[in-house]
């Protein structure tokens, strides 16, 4: 009877993690937000609907981030005439003249935007480590999170079947 009730209770704690890892990958809406870029201008998180849009958390100092970079300028630049967007969010302990100079000298094409008081990293749920990045749908729904390195056909794979629908 004890091996069935402890049978039993891994049972639930399985199913009850399976239950939660589902919870994590449902899709949830992005958080209202506003993004105010280097030049200055402003767009929200409701500007953005009919988009599908990359929010990258990044910083100068991580290397894993500065290496994606190239990817994500290609993939903005390949991908923005059938409504791809990239916002590229320094995090808050970014100097910001290390910002500034990164996205000069690259010629980033898409929006760059401090957090200088880490509220937009706060309100994607605590971001605090780059490079970590949310693929959001054209209603405004997060579809994907992406932690680290991630593989690039499949990125691609998700984002076109996010432009298509």
């Amino acid at each position: 009877m004890k091996k069935l009730i402890l049978g039993l209770a891994a049972m639930i704690a399985i199913g009850g993690a399976i239950a939660l890892w589902q919870l994590q990958d449902a899709a949830q809406a992005a958080p209202d937000v506003a993004f105010t870029d280097l030049q200055g201008k402003t767009v929200t998180t409701q500007d953005l609907r009919g988009k599908v849009v990359l929010v990258k958390f990044w910083a100068t100092s991580c290397t894993t981030c500065i290496a994606q970079m190239p990817d994500t300028i290609r993939h903005y630049q390949d991908l923005k005439s059938k409504g791809f967007d990239t916002i590229g969010v320094a995090m808050q302990y970014d100097p910001p003249n290390y910002v500034k100079n990164y996205a000069e000298t690259r010629q980033l094409p898409f929006p760059v935007v401090i957090d200088a008081q880490g509220k937009i990293a706060q309100a994607f749920g605590d971001v605090r480590l780059t490079p970590t990045a949310f693929l959001i749908d054209k209603q405004g729904n997060i579809i994907k999170r992406y932690l680290g390195n991630y593989d690039e056909q499949a990125f691609l794979a998700t984002v076109e079947k996010a432009l298509a629908s």
